[in-house]
């Protein structure tokens, strides 16, 4: 396993300097509209540096700041579009099942896994939104129609299936992948149509979810769960405590 920690070491040293790159590119636009919008509105941001402060106009003021806002609102609309690209070029395809920590497999899927880490910089302000779905298809995910993403944890998106008129809660949590026993454990989640996934809960890899079910808020559903339609499961671990015909499991 030498050459495994070679290459690891060297890729996670590459990862720093990747970053900065990356974070530099998605500037560009938001560093052109600052300076646009200056430019149109004839204000000086030299004048901030060469004037006294208490003689320049509360104008220029707002205007900087406007500027400053749209620029970073660029800046982190752009990261995430970037990431979401680069996120479904290079993400695994991996068939499900079990592989060692210590190969190159591992390097793969954990290098993808940086373009969704570098996106929650800014990806948190903007689900629920045609833009936070947007980043989700372009890393992989199928997502139907209607679909309301409340959250940025969508975890290894290529392997997540949304069908239409889904609804995942805020701060909730999809996990294709796992590490146990010295293992990448990797297997797609499928969730049905008008499925609900409650704010906090966790879904852990194979689950399958039923049309019409219902995960409640904080709600852990073990690996590889199979939840039938219009069933109703909360608790950790997760149980079903409400049947689709409307009784109670005994």
């Amino acid at each position: 396993m030498k050459a495994f920690t070679i290459v690891q070491n060297f890729l996670t040293a590459l990862v720093i300097p990747f970053l900065a790159f990356i974070v530099g590119i998605a500037a560009l636009p938001g560093v052109y509209i600052f300076y646009k919008i200056l430019e149109v509105t004839n204000t000086n941001p030299g004048s901030f540096l060469s004037s006294d402060i208490d003689t320049i106009p509360i104008l220029d003021f707002a205007i900087t700041g406007v500027a400053t806002g749209m620029a970073m609102m660029t800046w982190g609309i752009s990261l995430v579009i970037i990431c979401g690209i680069l996120g479904g070029l290079f993400r695994p395809r991996l068939d499900p099942g079990r592989y060692h920590l210590q190969s190159f497999v591992t390097i793969q899927w954990a290098w993808s896994m940086i373009f969704h880490k570098i996106a929650l910089f800014f990806l948190p302000f903007l689900v629920p939104s045609f833009i936070g779905n947007l980043y989700y298809r372009l890393s992989g995910a199928k997502l139907g129609e209607g679909v309301q993403i409340n959250s940025a944890h969508l975890n290894d998106a290529g392997s997540v299936t949304l069908g239409k008129r889904v609804v995942i809660g805020g701060k909730a949590i999809i996990n294709a992948h796992l590490t146990e026993s010295g293992e990448l454990v990797m297997a797609p989640v499928v969730i049905g149509d008008d499925a609900l996934i409650g704010m906090g809960s966790v879904i852990q890899p194979g689950c399958t979810i039923g049309e019409k079910a219902v995960i409640a808020s904080r709600a852990v559903v073990p690996k590889w769960t199979n939840i039938p339609d219009g069933e109703v499961w909360a608790g950790i671990p997760a149980k079903c405590i409400k049947r689709a015909d409307g009784t109670k499991p005994e």
